[in-house]
């Protein structure tokens, strides 16, 4: 079972409101409730909004939906905020609706509690607030983070820093926008998995050196896990070649043209050069698709076109190294 809390206040009484958070609870609500190939993933995730003032999401109903998505034996029991956060000597502070100041909203302490007593198998908590990079870290003992085992944290900023939002006809989240392209399969790894970690460098990746904001990933995890199946960007029988084409990593795999379909009037003419093999052209098909996705490259070439047709070859790279061995030992 996989159970998800997904939050988004807009609307606050007392402190400025805010306008994308709503729609980035939406999106990440749909992004995580079924795979690329229509089969449920998170079921019905738990939807809670503040639009306006007939719909104030109060720091009581908070702390006991957070409480009843961690209070089963899940699979992962995932918590995304989208809203103000706020920070003090005493700790990091989700708001709800009806905060005043900041400290009167949801301590990250106590979510962090909560979680940390879940007997769910993984935890992982998502926050896209101010000052959220702040979750997980002992207030009493300053850069020292406590996550138990299971847990992940992923966060928009730093504990010092704002997290930005974007103006324009569907406004939302810097951070969220970038979390929901992971998750459409821009993080996937190549048999469609997209993890906390790959999120986590993606978005990293994205903003760039020079953003107002920096993501923080903590975790604390002796498993894998998949948040989502995105479409992979290979086929998975092709992946699954890759230990019968390469038998070894070092494995230079030997071309000539008969594994080129494509050639110019003039090729086709020439006698010394053989015709294209069907067989042959199968295997390079698959080849080709190995290069775009950077498992192989050609040798001494600057494409695979040429690689044929001047005989030379193609082999693994680091990346073609590790898939290799993961389909070799029967775990792809």
């Amino acid at each position: 079972m996989r159970k998800a809390l997904i939050v988004g206040i807009d609307h606050y009484e007392h402190i400025a409101c805010l306008n994308g958070c709503v729609n980035d609870a939406h999106s990440v609500r749909a992004a995580l409730e079924r795979n690329a190939d229509g089969t449920t993933n998170f079921k019905t995730p738990k939807l809670i909004t503040g639009t306006g003032r007939g719909d104030i999401v109060e720091r009581a109903e908070l702390k006991e939906a957070v409480r009843a998505l961690f209070a089963d034996r899940s699979e992962i029991a995932l918590f995304y905020f989208a809203g103000h956060g706020y920070i003090e000597d005493t700790g990091g502070y989700l708001c709800a609706g009806d905060c005043k100041v900041g400290d009167d909203g949801l301590s990250l302490n106590e979510v962090m509690t909560i979680a940390a007593n879940s007997p769910a198998t993984n935890k992982v908590i998502i926050l896209d607030s101010c000052h959220s990079g702040i979750a997980g870290e002992n207030p009493t003992m300053k850069g020292v983070s406590e996550i138990v085992t299971g847990m992940t944290i992923l966060t928009a900023s730093t504990a010092e820093q704002y997290a930005l939002e974007m103006n324009g006809p569907t406004p939302g989240g810097v951070f969220t926008g970038l979390l929901i392209d992971a998750l459409a399969g821009a993080a996937a790894n190549l048999v469609g998995d997209v993890t906390p970690g790959s999120v986590y460098a993606h978005i990293d990746q994205s903003l760039g050196p020079w953003a107002g904001q920096r993501p923080l990933f903590k975790t604390n995890v002796k498993t894998f896990v998949s948040l989502k199946k995105a479409d992979a960007p290979i086929p998975l029988a092709d992946l699954q070649q890759l230990a019968t084409l390469f038998p070894s990593q070092d494995y230079v795999f030997p071309l000539d043209p008969e594994y080129e379909p494509e050639r110019n009037d003039e090729q086709k003419n020439d006698p010394a050069i053989p015709k294209p093999d069907p067989a042959k052209n199968s295997v390079f098909a698959i080849l080709q698709r190995y290069v775009k996705v950077n498992l192989v490259r050609p040798v001494n070439a600057p494409h695979m076109w040429h690689a044929a047709m001047q005989s030379k070859g193609c082999e693994l790279t680091v990346l073609g190294e590790h898939y290799r061995k993961l389909v070799g030992a029967g775990m792809i």
